[in-house]
């Protein structure tokens, strides 16, 4: 079977039998041994880059030792795995950890995000973070603060010895609404202003004295991931939505083009920021 370029779909399969094979404790040598396959083969079908057939993953996995759900989640990956996008269908509320996400991230050289409504959660403090969980209306009131700390530990993401590249727009609608009391609110804003500081960080404002703007379709991240096509991700209350075809990706790289020109820049950024935090959420 001849290679070909991955998708998401078959980047998640792959990282899935990945995380299988070790832990089961193979390499890609010692499980090809085992399967008497050729280590190539191996290669490309944990880089994606090789489709698997039922047979060949149901084989691989039956080798590691895996069963039951996650058996079941990759084999449902052998289906359409060349079809590039992806809609993940969640049922009431988005899952605790977000993994197709998560492992992008891992991977990703830039990251570039804009928000219309909240804070990003990768700049979300604790408490935010917790208030705008407690306010859902499907969330059980149980999980919030388990979710709490899965959003907490993917900000490790910003502090890791080789951090990607970050630049997130942020409406100011999301600053002057009070998801929390004054003090949640004031540290909130504050967290912007100490992570702004970081050399691979960019937090800029779009003004609402700018009016209508090219971001007014809504909340989105672009990923641009090291060895593999960029993705860009979209989330609802339910679902994921991850678009990656290159009239799709071009898309939304002339949203932020355009935003590029519409936000303040960053010195600007900071002064308004630092400016609600003092005067609008004042102990």
């Amino acid at each position: 079977m001849r290679d070909r370029e991955p998708t998401i779909r078959s980047r998640e399969l792959g990282e899935g039998l990945r995380r299988a094979m070790e832990y089961a404790g193979f390499n890609q040598s010692t499980l090809a041994r085992e399967l008497e396959w050729s280590p190539g083969r191996v290669s490309r079908l944990l880089a994606g880059k090789r489709g698997g057939s039922v047979a060949e993953v149901s084989n691989f996995l039956a080798t590691c030792g895996i069963r039951g759900k996650e058996y079941d989640r990759l084999m449902a990956l052998c289906t359409d795995n060349d079809r590039p996008g992806w809609l993940q269908q969640h049922g009431a509320y988005l899952p605790k950890q977000l993994r197709t996400l998560m492992d992008h991230e891992k991977n990703a050289t830039v990251i570039r995000d804009f928000a219309m409504i909240l804070v990003p959660g990768l700049l979300q403090t604790a408490d935010y973070a917790r208030a705008v969980m407690q306010a859902s209306a499907n969330l059980p009131h149980g999980e919030v603060e388990d979710r709490v700390s899965a959003r907490l530990a993917r900000q490790s993401l910003l502090s890791r010895s080789r951090p990607p590249k970050f630049k997130f727009f942020i409406h100011e609608l999301v600053l002057h609404t009070p998801v929390a009391n004054a003090a949640v609110m004031s540290d909130q804003l504050h967290e912007l202003l100490r992570v702004g500081v970081r050399p691979n960080l960019e937090v800029r404002i779009v003004p609402i004295a700018a009016g209508a703007h090219a971001g007014m379709s809504g909340s989105f991240t672009l990923l641009d991931v090291s060895g593999f096509k960029p993705i860009v991700y979209l989330d609802s209350e339910t679902s994921s939505l991850f678009l990656e075809t290159p009239i799709e990706i071009d898309a939304y790289r002339k949203i932020l083009a355009s935003l590029e020109d519409t936000a303040l820049d960053e010195g600007q950024s900071r002064e308004m920021v630092a400016s609600l935090a003092t005067k609008i959420y004042a102990d």
